[in-house]
């Protein structure tokens, strides 16, 4: 592996350009390199890793059974990547990808941020690995000090050993749920209750994928994370409703099950309702997206491969469907065997042999996955929150009853449109943490799906750049074209 530093050691052109570090990226990064490809791996993170692995090369969580088996697996993979020649950029934000214009041998031009510098390189083919996202979780008074999501709990966990301090109540539905909360208490945290808003009805829906699941490999491992978790832990399921209550900060969680309203205090609450893939960087590059009903999130279109409907751009891991940690490898190590038939390193016939073994074991890692994307649907009214003065977008300060009135008053039809109205989707965040609300909360309103009204339709830059970046870059005609494209 050649650590990258300074933009300047960039160089102009690679074969590959991977974005993200995950297992996905590491494993896509580590296979390219191994059949002679010129690759640079890309991630904002200061070490590689992806959120399940976060720094696995750097964590102070000594004791091995506080983050579990799988958590200590990432070490392999990182290794794998530093045996390699692959180019890797830490603290690294790519901002742009865009056809090159201008060249048939490198079709793609990048736009990148390192230490407050930016620079273009170019790439013959694109890999991107930006992984899952936690789906968000808007609830009355969740912008309140003291509620953060269980994501953020498990990278202060992982990268600081840092728990929360005081009462602690986690809510929501998923698998994660119950790995969050084992690991948090093997590290001391007092967790009051687990608040589980998993619908009851999902068992019903979910039955039909029940026999390849008791084939899969979440079983037995699912069965002893859960059992583990409820010997030690309080477990209140049937959650229907959930409010932060509090004035200047946290004090209660106010809930309801069964009919009836309880309340529990507590000094932190932790909210989670799975993850759904992030898309925005594939949205802004321009490849197709259809909305899946199943795991209720957008997902690229891909084929066997993981080629998206952009020649040259395929996207592996998590950001191509929710899998886990395993298939993320995996479908990073499928993604570089085509990167590099395409790229003429390997014939068709050598692809398909090396990846035959590959293709086996991810069957196997997604057997049963179904099950679980069904099981853990949230519920309606979560994900398009019931009480109007809910705030669903944080950088703009956008209320649940602002969409709603829109949509239904005066006829917005989609979030784009949504956008030029209430200013939705602008902040900081570029919609990722209010777009799937949006989008849930326009398809209630006006009697539809969530397929038929649409996602953002996102433009470069897709993270904020600062004008000293932007101003850092070459002058050139093609850094001119880039910045006012």
């Amino acid at each position: 592996m050649k650590p990258l530093t300074d933009i300047d050691q960039l160089a102009e052109h690679y074969d590959l350009a991977i974005v993200g570090a995950g297992p996905a990226g590491l494993s896509a990064a580590a296979r390219a390199s191994e059949l002679g490809l010129a690759v640079l791996l890309v991630d904002e993170n200061p070490a590689p890793g992806g959120q399940i692995y976060r720094s696995i090369t750097t964590t102070p969580v000594s004791d091995r059974a506080v983050l579990g088996a799988d958590y200590w697996r990432g070490r392999d993979i990182v290794a794998r990547l530093k045996r390699s020649a692959a180019a890797y950029a830490a603290r690294c934000t790519v901002w742009s990808i865009a056809p090159d214009v201008e060249s048939d041998a490198s079709p793609f031009e990048i736009g990148l941020s390192l230490d407050g510098r930016a620079r273009l390189i170019s790439a013959g083919q694109v890999i991107l690995a930006t992984g899952a996202q936690e789906r968000p979780f808007p609830i009355p008074g969740w912008t309140l000090p003291g509620v953060m999501t269980a994501g953020a709990a498990q990278i202060a966990l992982k990268s600081s050993a840092i728990v929360p301090k005081g009462r602690t109540v986690i809510a929501g539905c998923g698998p994660l749920l119950y790995l969050l909360a084992g690991q948090l208490a093997a590290a001391g945290a007092e967790i009051v209750a687990v608040l589980d808003t998993t619908p009851r009805r999902n068992w019903r829906a979910a039955l039909a994928a029940l026999p390849d699941f008791l084939r899969s490999p979440y079983l037995a491992k699912g069965l002893k994370l859960m059992a583990k978790a409820r010997r030690s832990l309080r477990f209140l399921g049937g959650v229907t409703s959930l409010a932060v209550e509090g004035s200047d900060r946290l004090s209660a969680i106010r809930f309801e099950r069964g009919g009836a309203s309880e309340s529990l205090a507590c000094d932190t609450l932790l909210l989670h309702q799975g993850v759904i893939p992030s898309v925005n960087l594939s949205n802004a590059a321009g490849c197709a997206h259809d909305f899946d009903p199943v795991q209720h999130c957008w997902v690229p279109q891909l084929d066997d491969w993981f080629a998206s409907s952009v020649p040259g751009i395929a996207i592996a891991g998590d950001g191509a469907g929710i899998g886990g940690a395993e298939s993320a490898a995996l479908r990073g190590e499928v993604a570089a065997l085509d990167t590099a038939r395409r790229l003429g390193r390997i014939t068709i016939p050598e692809r398909d042999d090396q990846a035959a073994p590959i293709r086996a074991a991810l069957g196997r890692t997604l057997r049963g996955r179904r099950f679980l994307d069904l099981l853990y649907k949230p519920a309606a009214q979560f994900l398009a929150p019931i009480v109007d003065d809910t705030i669903i977008c944080r950088c703009e300060e956008v209320t649940a009853g602002q969409v709603r009135d829109a949509a239904k008053r005066l006829g917005v039809t989609g979030p784009n449109q949504m956008k030029a109205f209430l200013r939705c989707g602008m902040g900081p965040c570029q919609g990722r943490l209010c777009g799937p609300t949006v989008v849930e909360l326009i398809a209630e309103a006006r009697g539809t799906t969530p397929a038929e009204v649409g996602y953002y339709r996102l433009r470069p830059p897709v993270k904020p750049v600062t004008l000293a970046e932007l101003a850092s870059l070459p002058q050139s005609e093609a850094a001119v074209k880039a910045v006012v494209r």
